[in-house]
Order: C-alpha cells, then sequence, then structure tokens
C-alpha cells in the first residue's frame, strides 16, 4: 500500500496504531492545516459516543420524523392547488437523457407501453412481472399497488417516459370512467414505473387531486411529471392534462411507512443497512433518518453530508462489518447504479466515465461509513465540515460502466480525533461483476469552522506563483475552447454541465519538464450549478471537478496538438496503471473569485490506437495555491478502431 503523507509527514495507515486517537483535551490547535497531523502524539482513547438512545427516545424521534413527513406531504398539496395552471405539453418529445439533478429511479424497465392485462397485474401487486425482475429486492414487502383505494379506470398506457415532457418524466393513458380518478392512477403508475417503493418497504400510496369539474368520461390523460423526490417521503407531483378546452388538475401521489414503522438505518428495508432513500436524506434530508438519531442534531444544521443531485453516487450499504463508536477499522461494501443515460455521460468527451465520476463515486463510499462510525459525535455542539485532503488511485482495467451497477468495497483503517478536527484514511477498491477496475486510498478531514478560516494553502500560507507568472517574458497562445464548443459538430468535447473551462493558454516547450505547459483562469460565479450540490448548507467546488478541468486543459491540448488527426472517432479515456496522487489543503468558496490551474506536460506516449499524456498540476484560489496533482494521465484513442 501507498503511504499517504499530510503536509510532509508521511502516514502509514496500516501501520499507525489501530486505536482512534484523541489529542490532549489542553493541546493548543495551530491554525495551519500542518497541525492536523495524524501523526501528533495522543494520549487518551477515542471517546465513546454514548450509545444508542433509550427506546422512548428512538420511538419519539420516528413519530416526531413521520409526522413531519405527513405535515409536508399535506402542505405539498395545497401549494400544488394553488398554482397556476400550465399550457398542455402533449406533442413533446421524449427527452433520452438525464438532465443534471434529474430524478434517478430505483428500477428500470424498458417498457413503454401497457395494455389492460398488465394494468390488472399492477393492480395486484405484481410488478415485477410486469415490469422486470429490478423491481423486486430481498426484505421489501410490495404494498404499494395501483388503484388500492379506487376502482381500476384505465384502460392502457400509449406512453411511459422517465425525461419526457418538460424533462421530468411523462405518462400518457386511455381511461374509461372518472378523470380524476384516472389522473391519480396515472401518478400511482409513475411511482411504480420509478420503483420508489423499493426503498420503503411495506410502504403505501396517499395522495390527492385538485378541485375540478371534470367528470366521467372516456379519453387520454397525460401526466406531465414536475417533481419527484425521495424527501421526506417518496413522491411524485404532477400536471394532469385532458386534452382542449379541459381543465388540467394538479395531482400528488407519496409513499408512506406503516403507522409506527421505523425507517432508519436497517429498518427502511430490513436487508439493507441504507439504500437511496437514507442517501437523499444525508445529502439534504434529516440525519436521523440517515444515520440513525444519534445524528439528528445535524439536520437543518451545516454537517458533514453527502453531494445531492447529480453529484450523489452511491446509492446502497451492502453489509458492514463495524460498529456505531469503533473508530479503528471497519470494512463494508456499497453499490451504485451507473445508468447508460445519465448526464455525466452525455456532457463528458471520454468514451465512458468521466475522471471525477471514479473519484466522486469512490470517496463517497468510502467516506460514508467512516462518517456512520461516529467520529463527530465524539464532540458534541462542534460545527464540523467534511473535506477530502487527498488520496492516490489507479485504474487497473478499462470498462464501460454505462448501465453497470459499481460494487465498492472500502476499508476504514484509521480514526485520529484533535480537538475541533478528525482524520480518517480509508482504501477502496471498485468492481463490476466481481472483477475490480480501480482502487485507491485517500484520506479525509472534519474540520471546526476556526480551522476551515485559518487554511494556508500547500505551501504554508507562502505565495507560491504560477510557472506562467515566474516566466512574464514568454507569450503564450490561446486556444478558445468556449468557441470550439459553440459548434455542435465538434469532435470529443465537453459540454453543459462540465463545461468548465473556456480557454487554454499554451507555452509549447514550457513548464518545468520543458515539454509543454498548459494555463487557465476562469471566473467562479456564485450561481455555478455545483455549489447548490456540493454540499447542502455548505458550498465548496468538489475537489474533483478542479482536477477535472485540469483533465479538460489536457484534451484541449492534445486536439489542438493534433493527437486526434487520421482519427475517424477521437474519444478520451483514464489510462490505466499509472497512479494519479493528488493532495488538497484549501476549499473554493462562492466567493472566491476564480480557479485558476496549470499543467505541466511530463510525458507523451504514442500507442498503436492512440497517445497517453502524464501531467503534473496545481489549482490556485486568489493569492493560495491549494491543489497539488502528480501523474494525471490522459489518454486520447480511435474508438472504431479499438479491438
Amino acid at each position: 500500500m501507498t503511504v499517504l503523507e499530510f503536509d510532509g509527514v508521511a502516514f502509514d495507515p496500516l501501520n499507525a496504531p489501530q486505536q482512534a486517537e484523541v489529542a490532549p483535551a489542553g493541546a493548543a490547535l495551530e491554525q495551519t492545516e500542518s497541525a492536523l497531523e495524524p501523526t501528533a502524539a495522543a494520549i487518551e482513547s477515542a471517546r465513546p459516543t454514548g450509545g444508542i438512545d433509550p427506546i422512548a427516545q428512538i420511538r419519539a424521534g420516528v413519530v416526531a420524523a413521520h409526522r413531519s413527513a405527513l405535515s409536508a406531504q399535506i402542505a405539498l398539496q395545497r401549494e400544488l392547488w394553488r398554482r397556476a395552471v400550465r399550457p398542455t405539453v402533449v406533442d413533446a418529445q421524449p427527452v433520452h437523457s438525464a438532465t443534471e439533478g434529474a430524478f434517478k429511479p430505483l428500477a428500470r424497465s424498458g417498457r413503454t407501453r401497457l395494455d389492460r392485462e398488465a394494468l390488472a397485474q399492477l393492480a395486484n401487486g405484481a410488478v415485477g412481472a410486469v415490469f422486470g425482475p429490478a423491481y423486486q429486492r430481498d426484505g421489501v414487502e410490495a404494498v404499494a399497488r395501483l388503484a388500492a383505494t379506487t376502482p381500476l379506470v384505465l384502460t392502457e398506457v400509449t406512453g411511459l417516459e422517465l425525461y419526457g415532457g418538460a424533462g421530468k418524466g411523462r405518462v400518457v393513458a386511455r381511461f374509461e370512467g372518472d378523470a380524476r380518478t384516472a389522473a391519480l392512477q396515472t401518478a400511482e403508475l409513475y411511482v411504480l414505473y420509478t420503483g420508489m417503493p423499493l426503498c420503503l418497504s411495506g410502504s403505501s400510496f396517499t395522495g390527492g387531486v385538485s378541485e375540478s369539474a371534470l367528470g366521467t368520461a372516456s379519453g387520454t390523460v397525460e401526466l406531465v411529471i414536475d417533481g419527484a423526490d425521495l424527501v421526506p417521503r417518496p413522491y411524485v407531483q404532477a400536471t394532469a392534462y385532458f386534452g382542449e378546452g379541459a381543465e388540467p388538475v394538479q395531482v400528488s401521489v407519496s409513499l408512506v411507512e406503516p403507522h409506527g414503522a421505523e425507517v432508519g438505518p436497517g429498518h427502511a428495508v430490513p436487508d439493507l443497512l441504507l439504500n437511496e432513500f437514507h442517501m437523499a436524506h444525508l445529502a439534504r434530508g434529516d440525519q436521523a433518518i440517515a444515520m440513525g438519531p444519534e445524528f439528528a442534531p445535524y439536520t437543518g444544521v451545516r454537517a458533514t453530508r453527502l453531494p445531492t443531485g447529480g453529484l450523489l453516487l452511491v446509492d446502497r450499504v451492502r453489509d458492514f462489518d463495524g460498529a456505531r463508536g469503533n473508530l479503528e477499522t471497519a470494512s463494508y461494501t456499497t453499490e451504485y447504479d451507473s445508468p447508460a443515460d445519465s448526464w455525466y455521460y452525455a456532457d463528458t468527451a471520454n468514451d465512458s466515465m468521466p475522471h471525477f465520476v471514479y473519484m466522486e463515486t469512490s470517496l463517497q463510499a468510502a467516506l460514508l461509513m467512516g462518517y456512520y462510525a461516529g467520529p463527530t459525535l465524539t464532540q458534541p455542539g462542534t460545527t464540523l465540515s467534511l473535506r477530502n485532503l487527498g488520496g492516490t488511485a489507479t485504474v487497473l482495467r478499462q470498462v464501460d460502466l454505462r448501465d453497470a451497477t459499481i460494487e465498492q468495497d472500502s476499508r476504514l483503517l484509521s480514526t485520529t480525533i484533535l480537538p475541533g478536527s478528525s482524520l480518517q484514511t480509508f482504501d477502496y477498491t471498485l468492481s463490476v461483476d466481481g472483477e475490480p477496475f480501480y482502487r485507491g486510498e485517500t484520506m479525509f478531514g472534519y474540520f471546526s469552522d476556526q480551522a476551515l478560516g485559518n487554511q494556508t494553502g500547500l505551501d504554508a500560507g507562502r505565495y507560491a506563483p504560477s510557472w506562467l507568472a515566474e516566466h512574464p517574458e514568454v507569450r503564450p497562445r490561446v486556444i478558445d475552447v468556449a468557441a470550439r464548443r459553440s459548434d455542435a459538430a465538434a469532435r470529443a468535447c465537453s459540454r453543459r454541465k462540465l463545461a468548465l473551462i473556456d480557454r487554454v493558454e499554451v507555452i509549447d516547450e514550457g513548464g518545468k519538464y520543458r515539454a509543454g505547459y498548459l494555463h487557465s483562469l476562469r471566473a467562479i460565479d456564485p450561481a455555478d450549478w455545483f455549489f447548490a450540490r456540493h454540499f447542502h448548507l455548505d458550498p465548496v467546488i468538489p475537489g474533483s471537478l478542479g482536477v477535472e478541468s485540469v483533465i479538460h486543459a489536457v484534451q484541449e491540448w492534445m486536439l489542438d496538438a493534433g493527437f486526434a488527426d487520421g482519427m475517424a472517432d477521437p474519444v478520451f479515456r483514464i489510462p490505466r496503471d499509472i497512479p494519479f496522487s493528488w493532495r488538497y489543503r484549501g476549499q473554493f468558496l462562492p466567493t472566491d473569485g476564480s480557479v485558476e490551474l496549470e499543467a505541466h506536460i511530463k510525458s507523451v506516449h504514442r500507442g498503436p490506437h492512440g497517445a497517453t499524456v502524464v501531467v503534473d498540476g496545481s489549482l490556485w484560489k486568489p493569492g493560495l495555491r491549494i491543489y497539488e496533482l502528480i501523474d494525471l494521465g490522459v489518454e486520447i484513442v480511435d474508438r472504431k478502431a479499438l479491438p
């Protein structure tokens, strides 16, 4: 295993003391990152988390959460009923790729039409028989069924579209009977179609339709989804249209657990410790539901969270060999489903998954259960923000991850508790169908406001200029990335949410290796999409997107330098067997103004199907170098020439 390094101090988690350490209570915490060395002397065992709260408190928390969910749904319905009627979009075309932030279904089906027989099966609870085996999970009691409280009025479904309508989903169905009932049942159908009952065993439907003069008739209902989510409970809100001259109605359908049932870890679905429902709550909901009642104080305040929206890249915890309060070691297996229509496949210039998703899904999976073990619980009343500090990772083999379920095997290696901060180290292996394809190790820190406010970057607070700033005599040439991106026919171009750079300055034969130098400066817009995703109440640019922006600079240089000449279909990949290392000693905030990056071309290797470039890089916030990247590889190949 590679020895991790923290601010100049070597740190081998496997050979470190296998007991979580607590620094002496009276020790002064230096206001620099170097004061957080995990090798600092510690004389006290980790404080216990205090154990599980009494049963009465657990029950009280569950009842309060249940009441809160129902109250939220009632408020939601009232708001929907007040909304203005939207114009019909019956002729809207289906969308075949998800937008960033779109609701991610828990199961997928190839069916887009349903006949009367299939609808009758759904009314009898045979969801798996209609939509496929993905709609059945061990431990899930299937209770929610179509038309459980009303006569079945739907006779045929002629369109089921995950991203149709306004991009959030669309259902078109024929009905005979009450129109409002048809609208309600169409929404219930969409909830079943997206697999929502899989995350809440034994759950049943509740919902409502706005008042309308519509009566009993035969006709077509078009349901356009306005929103779908798992927080506070799985729900769909939609507008139902009935054609020319008919008044649309607002529909809300949600799932609720049996009265008095617990929905926290290990309870929402008995055979899964955590599932998609808990991940959504950990990202932006009730932390007591996500992690257990001990975490209730973190709800609604800035605290450790997973990213949300299209940056939430872990779905389920399949097994956990550890315990709350044991901060010494744990091992666990998590899963992430990577649908082929995910937004990042549409926006990347890569042949398959972009590099930042490799990083994010592995780091989120590793950190998840380290947080579950409870390092922040040792310091009650202290606001601690999560930050990745660095690591090393290697692609072991090339694999197309579209529609794959990625298995993430992670280990917590050590925890060090310091006043106002904590450090944890992990290693991880990602696999598909039992075959590993990515492996790494990493360190995370939980930092108090005081520690975050006194960061000194990678150079102990000293100004470390870019290579370009140190060589004012050179005159770079410019690659206009924004102009190339504006051409819809431009090949191998990252777009939309992954449009991370607009121009690249190039010094041929420049840089510290004299093989080429790249520089880019981008203004930070506080409205940039990723601040709302990473994290809820604690917005910072994901470190992985900083890495991705350097990759984009290299990609644009490779295209400009002619590496794709003669290729029929050039695409980029992450090269295998090149260990990549990174260090983060700071954060990019919405108010920081700009991101500056540089890349030093280190090596170029040409092969039979393309070329591989390896670079070292750095990123700056104004006046402070905070990211360092070593041996970052980018490969270009001709997809049509691959074996």
